[in-house]
This record gives structure tokens, sequence and C-alpha cells, in this order.
């Protein structure tokens, strides 16, 4: 990018976003297009009919024919009803079915019609992008990439845990007793106690907590999942090592915690007090994308001690350890590390804690999203009730030829109901486009289905609002406004 940084995670990138909000924009034009090039094609007057009829609207040609058709006992289609498939008069459109003739009357007026679908097509773009952000467990919380980083748990000590040489002897390879099963592997890491940066936190960090690590250890293992890094970056993680600014240390965050809390980006600093009492910067070099490691920031060991010399030993650790014995190994180091206070967390239940606040965020703006689709088909229901009032004297009309009550609440609710659809499979397509690379990342653990259950609901509750409303709007003798001339 501009300013040097690339950014590939699991999270909805703006550019992501934009190209739905102009996909969104280029079919809500299209459907314009078709609205107005059809009601320019069935408000066109026959030709082949008598002069008085050729004042007369396409669709109001249609019944006419229809009966004179009744009457004379021609045929002019098929079926029950058959001028649903009456050939095509020249200059005039045919219809040969409800839904062609629901589609030509919804074009009759294009902006009421274009109104109803703009509306529900941004209810539905919007509905399933706040959605698509949901975040659920990932599909294999021992993989490495995972927001788990292929630990099992993350432990906390009261007291430092400072290495003893005798279980210790291999410098890259961290034992908690001496007793540590081969196949556990410990990350330990030093802790400056700061404030908690994550969204369990509801005040403003000043300080964040800064955790040492050597990068080198995270790097061997390819542990979580990079949101944003430096260009050009053999392994981000060694790039906790670079840096010439000696007052200056890079660090490493979780994505959420430096956009949301600390409200800053990559290359950002933020101004942390010494030990000394001399204040030194920390610098953002990248981040992680949906970690367990939300709320602190990582920096290299050896730079941190030399900030904070008093830092003798170890307060938190990363643990992995097989799946088969992890309940009896968490059990032996819980007995043994008592004396210090030793606590262990489930990785999975410490993301989980961490999606269950982001996920109820995102909970109450879909609500607020539903009901606003809901209020929506609220106003179709009003809309149907207006159009029908308008339409009395067509609708008496057919009533008069043969057409039955329920045949009629049929077309209402193809007319109406095609403009739902419209406007709901816009906004569908247009959501799609915007999350396309969310659900190709292979980080990705969103679900969809609750989205297009919710989808499917509104739609099917925006229906029954368009039949309700047709029923009472059908209520009464339809055959006096016939007589009446409307």
């Amino acid at each position: 990018s501009a300013w040097g940084w690339t950014a590939s995670g699991p999270a909805l990138p703006a550019a992501s976003f934009l190209a739905g909000s102009l996909a969104l924009v280029a079919g809500l034009a299209l459907c314009r297009l078709l609205l107005i090039y059809n009601s320019r094609d069935s408000s066109r007057p026959a030709k082949n009919l008598d002069v008085v009829d050729q004042r007369m609207p396409a669709q109001h040609l249609t019944m006419l024919e229809l009966a004179r058709a009744r009457s004379t006992g021609a045929s002019v289609g098929c079926g029950r009803q058959p001028a649903l498939c009456a050939p095509r008069t020249r200059g005039g459109p045919a219809f040969r079915s409800l839904g062609g003739l629901g589609w030509s009357n919804a074009t009759r007026r294009p902006g009421r019609s274009l109104a109803t679908i703009a509306f529900f097509a941004a209810g539905a773009f919007l509905v399933l992008v706040v959605g698509a952000n949901r975040r659920g467990a990932p599909a294999d919380p021992t993989a490495r990439a995972a927001g788990t980083g292929g630990f099992t748990w993350i432990g906390r000590t009261s007291l430092a845990v400072v290495p003893d040489p005798r279980i210790n002897p291999d410098p890259r390879r961290f034992r908690l007793t001496a007793d540590q099963p081969e196949a556990v592997e410990v990350v330990p890491l030093r802790v400056r106690d700061g404030d908690d940066a994550s969204c369990l936190n509801l005040n403003r960090p000043q300080e964040p907590r800064l955790l040492g690590v050597v990068p080198g250890t995270l790097a061997e293992r390819g542990a979580f999942t990079f949101a944003a890094a430096p260009d050009g970056a053999r392994e981000p993680w060694l790039a906790l090592e670079d840096g010439d600014d000696p007052g200056v240390i890079p660090a490493i965050g979780d994505a959420s915690s430096v956009t949301w809390s600390l409200h800053r980006g990559l290359g950002d600093t933020i101004e942390v007090a010494g030990e000394n009492g001399r204040p030194f910067r920390v610098r953002i070099v990248a981040t992680l994308a949906d970690s367990i490691l939300q709320g602190d920031l990582l920096v290299d060991e050896a730079r941190l001690r030399e900030r904070f010399p008093s830092l003798t030993g170890y307060r938190m650790f990363l643990i992995d350890a097989p799946a088969a014995s992890a309940p009896a190994i968490a059990a032996g180091l819980t007995r043994d590390l008592a004396g210090v206070g030793l606590e262990l967390e489930s990785t999975a239940d410490r993301l989980a804690a961490l999606h269950a606040v982001q996920n109820t965020y995102l909970a109450v703006f879909e609500m607020l999203g539903g009901l606003g689709l809901l209020l929506g088909g609220a106003g179709l229901g009003i809309v149907v009730a207006r159009n029908v009032a308008e339409r009395r004297g067509e609708l008496a009309v057919l009533r008069a030829v043969g057409f039955s009550a329920r045949r009629v609440r049929r077309l209402l609710l193809a007319e109406h109901g095609l403009l739902l659809l419209a406007g709901a499979g816009a906004g569908a397509v247009a959501a799609a486009i915007a999350i396309l690379p969310l659900a190709a990342h292979p980080g990705g653990d969103a679900s969809y289905v609750p989205l297009l259950v919710l989808l499917v609901g509104l739609g099917g509750a925006g229906a029954i609002g368009v039949e309700l409303a047709a029923r009472l709007a059908l209520r009464g003798p339809l055959l006096e406004a016939l007589a009446r001339g409307r």
C-alpha cells in the first residue's frame, strides 16, 4: 500500500465493502432501467383496436379483450384462464402468466416500485454484511494458523517463575517442571503489567500490557495468522528484532485491540513509561488476526528486560500438549506449580469469550436491521393497500370476466412479491461480493447458514404482509367500483 504495509486476514476489507456497495448501486440502476423500459412498453396503446380503445393503457386493453372474448365465446388462449395465454397484440404486451401480468403492473409506477426494491436491497445488504463478521469457533483449534496459535492452554501465575538451569539445560526448550512430558511445548512470556486492551475491558486503556517473547520460538511454530505485516518481511515475528532507534521498540498486537481499543494503526506508536521513569515508544509493526493474545502487545524479550530490569521471571505461558493426554497434563502442572498460583485457561474458551463480546454487538445491529426489514414488510403492505385502492376498477374488471378473488390475490402477491424478491436478490448479490474475500480466506470461521435463514424468514414475513394487505384491501364488493366507472 501507499504506507508500505500489506493486509490479509479474516476481516472485511474496506475495499470489499466498497465493491459490494457499488454492486448494490449498479443492481438498483439495472432495476430502474428494467422498470422504465417495461413501463414504456406496458403503457403503449395497441394499434389494432378502436380509436376509443387506444386512449386506454395496455393493461386495461387486455382486460377489455378478455371481456370481449368472454362475451363472444372466442378462444384467446388455453387453460382455465385463457387470457393469460393470449397472443401478443401488435404494439401491446401479451401476458402468459400471473407473474407476467404482475410484473407489468409493477412497472406502471417505476418510482414507487424502485423505492420498494431499494429499501429491501439496502436492508438485506446491511444485515448480511454485518452478520458475516460474526465469529465462531475455529474449524481446527489445534491448527497453528488458527486464533489459538495451536496452543492448548494459556497459563498465568501469581508469582514469577524463574528458569531453573537444572531442568532447563536447553535454552531453546522451556520446561515448567522436571517431569514435564517431551510432547509438551511451552512458550514463556515475561509480563509488564498494564491495562487490558481487549474487548473484555470497557475502559479505555492508557498503557497496554507488554509481553516479552523470544520471536524465534513463535516464528519456528508459524503460530497465528497475521492480519497485517510489513512489506517484504521474511517472517513477521522476526520484525520484533528489527529497528535501529533505541527509543522505539517494535511490537505486535491483535488487530481488534490495536484498531478499536488502542485506536492505532500499523506504524503508529504508543508512549510507555520505563522502569527508570524515562518514557519510550512502542511501534506497531504487525497485527494478528482474531487471536487469543487480544489485549496485549508482544515485544522482544531482550528489549523488554532492557527497559524493565526487574522482570526476572515469567508469569504467562502458552502451552501446547497432545489432546489425548491434555487433562492429565493440566492436572499435573496445576498440582506441581500450586506454589506460584498457576491457573490454566483453555485457549478455545479464551477465544470463545472474546468472540462472545463481538458477536453480541453484531447481534444488536442485526436485530435493528431485521426490525427495519420487518417494518419494510409492513410498509409494503401499505403500498399494496394503496395500489388496490387506486385500481379497484381494474380489479373489478378481472372479477367481472371470471377471475376468482383468490386469483386476484395471487396476482397482487406476484406483483409485489417480485419487488420483494428483486430487492432481496440485489442485496444478497451485493453482500456476496462484499464478503467474498472473508469467505474465501482460510482463517475465516463465520457461519453463513443463520444469515440465509434470517433472509428467507424476513422474505417470508414480507410475503405474509402482502397477502394480509391484499385480503384486507379486497374486502367489499369490487363490482360496485366497476358500475361507478372507477
